[in-house]
């Protein structure tokens, strides 16, 4: 009886400690990121997201999708350990756009405690003159 009840609490102890650890977490360094004006006659402008995985198990991103076609995100395949960066590289091409305020959203989905996160890209192209 005392050997089946100090299995049992051993594996209660080390199911304990297991569950104790954090899981990936994504921290980005900004959300949002504005290009300012831009002239039409240039209308492909790149920004890169910075991100760190301040969990304890490896961050693995899962899916980058913008909002629309013409915005493509590129983003880091590899796991990311604990600590260490990686980076969404994000374009906008507004080749064929009508010149204004833009505002697009990118769903990035990751195996940390926190599943998705939106990042925003905005801007103000400018008719060519």
């Amino acid at each position: 009886m005392k050997k089946t009840l100090l299995v049992a609490l051993m594996l209660m102890l080390g199911m304990t400690a297991t569950m104790a650890q954090k899981d990936a977490q994504i921290k980005f360094d900004e959300l949002t990121h504005d290009f300012g004006t831009f002239s039409e006659s240039n209308p492909v402008v790149t920004h890169t997201f910075t991100y760190t995985n301040v969990g304890e198990k490896p961050l693995v991103i899962n899916q980058a999708v913008a909002s629309c076609g013409c915005t493509v995100p590129e983003y880091t395949k590899a796991p990311i350990k604990p600590g260490e960066k990686g980076q969404i590289k994000v374009t906008y091409n507004g080749t064929g756009k009508f010149p204004g305020h833009f505002k697009k959203s990118i769903t990035v989905r990751t195996n940390g405690a926190v599943e998705m996160t939106r990042l925003y890209i905005e801007g103000t192209m400018e008719e060519k003159k």
